[in-house]
Parts: C-alpha cells; structure tokens; sequence
C-alpha cells in the first residue's frame, strides 16, 4: 500500500500510508483505539475507497473498489464483529455466496460439506461442518470466518482483533492456525494492540498513530514497552498501581444464586460471593462456566432461579433493570455493541441513556439537549474518546472508543457497586492502563467493583480478591498477592481450595 490516505469529510483517519507485506509471513498492525488501522484494512479490502493512494498484490497495481474485487484478488478479511448468520450450519456460512451446485442449479451440501472438512483438516481448524453457529463458542465462530475466506481461496488473510474475544485455550489455538497458514505461504496482518502476542507469533510490525504511519520494526529486535510507547506516544505503565487499604462494608451479598441460560440447564449452581466497599473482587475462569449468566442474573436482564442477590442489604433478586441501576449499580457489559450502547444514537444521547429523565438533562418530560451535549463534550476530554465529537453516531467509533463510551458513563453515574465485564477487550495499552486507573478509583472512593475477565494477568494486578469460577460455582477465593497463573490455572479446571462466598 502506497501513501494511502482516507478522508471523512474534514476528518483524517488515515494519512499518506505505506505498508510491505512479504509472501509467508504474519505482518502486525499496531495502533491505539482509532488510530486509523481497521479503516486501512477496509481500504484494502475494498471496503473503502482511498481519498489518495495506490496498491499493489505481486507488484501489480490493481483497483480494489469492492470486497468482490478484493477477494478475487485473494484478499480475505475476518472483521472483528463476526459477519455469520446464526441460524445456519458452519458449512452452510462457509459456501454462503459460493454456493456448490450440481446440474440443474441443485445445492450439493454433500459436496460442499466434504469440502469444508476437507480444508478444515488441512489448515488444523477442526470445525464440525454441521453444526449451527448459535451452538458454537466464539473461538470456533472465528475458525468459520477463517474458513470462510479460505475457501474462497485467500491468500492474504487481514485478521481484525483477532483474540479481542477468545480464551487464552483458544488464543493458543489460533496461534497454531496462523503458523499452518503462513507455512502454506499465506500472507496474514494481523491487526492488534496485544504486544504479547505480537511478540509471540508476528515477524514485522507496522505502528501507526492519529492515523499516520509512525515506524516498522522487526518483532525479533524490539521489545514490548518500545512497541508500546511508539504505539501511544509515551511511556506506559503495565503495572497497576494501588495502595493497601482495608475493605468496608459488604454492599454486594450474592447468597446461593441459581441461574439457568437459554437451554433451562443450570448455569449458575448455588454461587455464593461477597463483594465490599473499597476492593476489587476479580472473577476469574475460563469462558462458559456460567459468567455471562451470572452478569445477567445480577444486572436483571435474566431471571433468577432461586437464591438471593442484595445491594447495601437490599434484596434486588429478579428486579427490573431499571430498579437495579436505581439501587446505584453500574454495569461495563461484555458485549458492548448489544448491551452497552444503542449504535444508531449520538455519543452525547449514549452518555445520559440511564439519566435522560433526570436534571439537568431534563425538564418536566422534555429534553434538554444543550446540557446532554454539554455533560458529553465534559467526558469525551476527560476519557479521551476519539474522535471529539458528541453529535456522531457511536456505531462510526472505533471498538475500543465505544468502551470507553461506556466507561465514562457507568463511572459517573457514582455508583456503590460497579460490575466491569470484559471492560479492556479490545482495547490498546494506552486505554487499558485508563480503564485500570478507573476501577481503582471507584475502589478509592470506597466503591465495590465486580472484574469479570478472562485475562488472567487483568485479573491478577487489578483485584484485591480473585474469586474462582468453575461450571458455575466458586471454587475457591485468593488474596491477589499470593496469586499467579499457575495457581488459578489449576483452580480454573476445577482443582483447587474450597471457600466458597468468603
């Protein structure tokens, strides 16, 4: 790609560009939240088209002015936010488009689900090809979308975030996906702000900020904090800083909770945690054992089978969401594009979704937009959401700048007890160590705060307690400090001390 520059309007998000990608090998792309690196993918990709700029696939210049084209070209792209119709097989997305037919225009799923095995073995992607994609975790999504641009026979593959969503099992796993490809000759950037792995698995890396092209290094001879500040601009703090200091009163009691999920199977099996003023309590287990029902049950958006959940004392079990935000609890949820945010409206209208009817952002029923645009403008400087702009849609933010969306509005809403599911996924350095000093605030001012993550090394620096989740109980609760990966990994797969709700 050569001096590619993209304009929206007045707004640069990419700013004469070059990238070298070689046959073979794996190209990262490192940039902050909104630094402009998935839109120079969608330009490569066809998505977009450049403001100025040329590309070139095996030294030919050629015009990308649909992903049709691109992907006749052997470009391939799995986006962040996967692009697959649920109610269909593996196989069924897989062919979606490229349909295998015999005679008469006929679909031969026979064929084609032989096909999809067939590929599925020779890249070690292991998909069941009859399998519908609503049963499938999300590592396995991300192979179907691998798959997907494999079959079309892709031979540079642009990976968008491509661990944003996955276990460190799953992460592993794609690792050795990328190695069988790349030996196949193919081409992968990956695009990414996790300087681990980068350093774990790319050859080259490319670091671009505010849109321009800053440096591109060869991953053997940097290191992580030089990645880091060219990335950000400055020096970046991967510890978390904290003071001792002793917990207060209990203000979450969660007392032999059952939950069930959509199957009515019993996600939640009599789960009993403490949560007190002043201290991070981070949740750590492997995804799937029964977290995301958990979250739901406490926040009201599932029911509750039996057991109890109070705040300050107070029973909220089975209230409506509503009455739980009114208790003065605040909720990062995992998935910030259905729970978070409504995508159609303003980043000002998504700053005062939970207060709109209060002052001053309201008036006997009526809407009061100068102060909503006013509060949004206050907490876009203060959490550095990028672009400064409170009257565009939140669903033209970059992932990581719809969290902090999200983050500015739970941590002002003062609440006693904040629930941060997930809230770093997807995010750079720069906005992780933000979001950190933010949970840690909450716990200075005396808040309870509930870490739901699966980053272990998270979960280890921020929280004061780790509780362990294991098929939907506690299984034992550490004291941070004498934690480590090792220990937790083995309570993490059901062994380990049994001191359950402590």
């Amino acid at each position: 790609m050569k001096n590619v520059t993209k304009k929206f309007g007045d707004f640069t998000a990419n700013d004469n560009i070059n990238l070298t990608v070689h046959k073979g090998e794996v190209h990262a792309l490192l940039g902050e939240n909104g630094a402009g690196k998935t839109t120079l993918m969608n330009v490569l990709y066809g998505l977009y088209k450049p403001t100025n700029g040329e590309v070139y696939i095996n030294g030919k210049k050629v015009n990308l002015f649909d992903p049709n084209v691109a992907i006749k070209r052997g470009i391939g792209m799995v986006h962040q936010h996967f692009m697959l119709v649920e109610p269909f097989t593996v196989a069924e997305n897989i062919i979606l488009g490229m349909e295998t037919t015999s005679g008469l225009g006929k679909l031969d799923m026979k064929k084609a689900i032989k096909e999809v095995e067939e590929l599925s073995k020779r890249y070690g992607l292991h998909v069941d090809p009859n399998e519908k994609i609503e049963n499938i975790t999300v590592g396995m999504q991300q192979r179907v979308e691998i798959l997907k641009t494999l079959y079309r026979g892709a031979d540079i593959l642009i990976l968008d975030e491509p661990t944003a969503v996955l276990t460190p099992q799953e992460i592993e796993d794609l690792i050795k996906i990328i190695r069988n490809l790349t030996k196949e000759g193919k081409s992968i950037i990956i695009i990414t702000h996790k300087l681990k792995e980068i350093k774990q698995v790319a050859d080259y890396c490319t670091i671009i900020r505010r849109g321009k092209h800053i440096d591109t290094v060869d991953v053997s001879e940097t290191d992580e904090d030089e990645l880091a500040s060219k990335m950000v601009g400055r020096e970046v703090s991967f510890k978390v800083e904290k003071e001792d200091r002793t917990a207060g009163k209990v203000v979450l009691e969660i007392d032999n909770l059952v939950v069930e999920d959509n199957r009515g199977i019993e996600a939640v099996e009599g789960l009993s945690l403490q949560v007190r003023a002043g201290e991070i309590v981070g949740l750590a287990g492997v995804d799937g054992n029964g977290q995301s029902e958990l979250i739901e049950g406490l926040t009201g958006l599932r029911k509750v089978k039996s057991g109890n959940v109070k705040i300050n004392g107070e029973d909220i079990t089975n209230k409506s969401p509503k009455e739980i935000i009114d208790s003065n609890i605040s909720t990062i949820p995992e998935d910030r594009q259905k729970r978070g945010l409504v995508l159609d409206y303003t980043v000002s209208e998504n700053m005062v979704l939970e207060n709109y009817y209060k002052a001053p952002f309201a008036k006997r029923g009526i809407l009061n937009h100068e102060k909503i645009n006013e509060f949004a403008r206050d907490l876009i400087k203060k959490f550095d959401i990028r672009p400064e702009n409170e009257k565009i849609q939140a669903k033209s933010l970059s992932g990581g700048n719809q969290q902090k969306v999200i983050i500015a509005r739970e941590v002002t809403n003062d609440p006693d007890l904040l629930i941060a599911a997930q809230p770093t996924r997807g995010l750079d350095v720069g906005a992780i160590e933000y979001v950190h000093k933010s949970l840690v605030d909450q716990r200075n001012k005396n808040k309870g705060v509930l870490l739901v993550s699966l980053e272990l090394d998270e979960v280890i620096n921020v929280s004061d307690r780790i509780a362990v989740i294991y098929e939907g109980k506690i299984v034992g609760i550490v004291d941070a400090k004498d934690a480590d990966e090792n220990k937790l990994g083995l309570m993490m797969a059901g062994g380990g001390v049994d001191n359950e709700g402590q």
